[in-house]
């Protein structure tokens, strides 16, 4: 992998590295919003009011954490953006991507919180809330729409070569590339939001639901499940060859024949 695909994976696992070295989830000012009772303590001392007196912090956790799920969707963007323009312009190219990309996800992460900070102070019992949650992200699984955004996520155009055109098109595409990624991923990530302790461990499964699901390929639209299936038939099956040939040693000592492999022995 060129060095500048490897970028988007070694951004991920930096900022995993610095969630877990924090030492705790993102404060509530960030990814994990802990409000307390009441309108008054939400306005103030609550999630509300930690929002607006950090902003700066909650844009700070609100990139970390989307840096850390969703830069390694960015890799198969990038390849095609590096191996569909000029050498002296690809670095300028995958920048621009790479802006439109992040700047739709932290406009949606920041929607995100909003809307959980007001769930959150709508909805305080956590049952309730985090199984509206989940029937909503169940609904949108299982919907046209989710599998329309996910063809959108495989619809890569043709980029300009030369001049403004060019910058405009790499950003273009970024722009589309993460509005589709938002479209597939927004009730996983409102799923997530929801769940309170071990909040981190719930966005690092989506995380690896999100990068599963996308290896899938494009679909027509209907009503049905749509998840990382080609990815648990991959893992399965090398389960199945792992454990496999553990069996043979087994059957030996239970008094039947164990295996000849001619080519181990030699032919007599």
């Amino acid at each position: 992998m060129k060095l500048q695909l490897a970028v988007p994976a070694a951004a991920s696992l930096l900022a995993w590295f610095i969630l877990l070295c924090w030492g705790r989830e993102p404060s509530a000012a960030g990814y994990c919003l802990t409000g307390g009772p009441g309108l008054a303590a939400w306005l103030g001392t609550g999630e509300l009011g930690q929002l607006s007196v950090s902003p700066a912090r909650v844009f700070a956790e609100t990139a970390l954490m989307i840096g850390a799920m969703m830069a390694p969707l960015m890799v198969e963007p990038l390849r095609h953006v590096r191996e569909r323009v000029f050498a002296s312009r690809r670095l300028r190219a995958m920048s621009l991507f790479t802006v439109g990309y992040l700047a739709i996800w932290v406009v949606a992460g920041l929607a995100s919180q909003s809307v959980a900070s007001v769930a959150r102070w709508g909805i305080t019992n956590p049952l309730p809330r985090l199984a509206l949650a989940g029937a909503v992200a169940l609904a949108w699984q299982v919907s046209p729409a989710k599998q329309w955004f996910l063809n959108l996520c495989h619809r890569w155009p043709s980029l300009p070569a030369f001049g403004m055109a060019a910058d405009l098109g790499a950003l273009r595409f970024g722009l589309l590339n993460g509005v589709a990624c938002v479209g597939a991923c927004w009730t996983l990530m409102l799923l997530a939001l929801m769940i309170e302790r071990g909040h981190l461990l719930a966005m690092f499964i989506v995380a690896l639901f999100v990068f599963g699901e996308r290896l899938e390929a494009a679909a027509p639209l209907s009503w049905g499940w749509h998840g990382p299936g080609r990815a648990v038939r991959a893992i399965a099956a090398r389960l199945h060859s792992f454990i496999e040939p553990m069996s043979v040693p087994v059957r030996a000592r239970d008094g039947a024949a164990a295996p000849c492999n001619p080519r181990q022995w030699g032919s007599t």
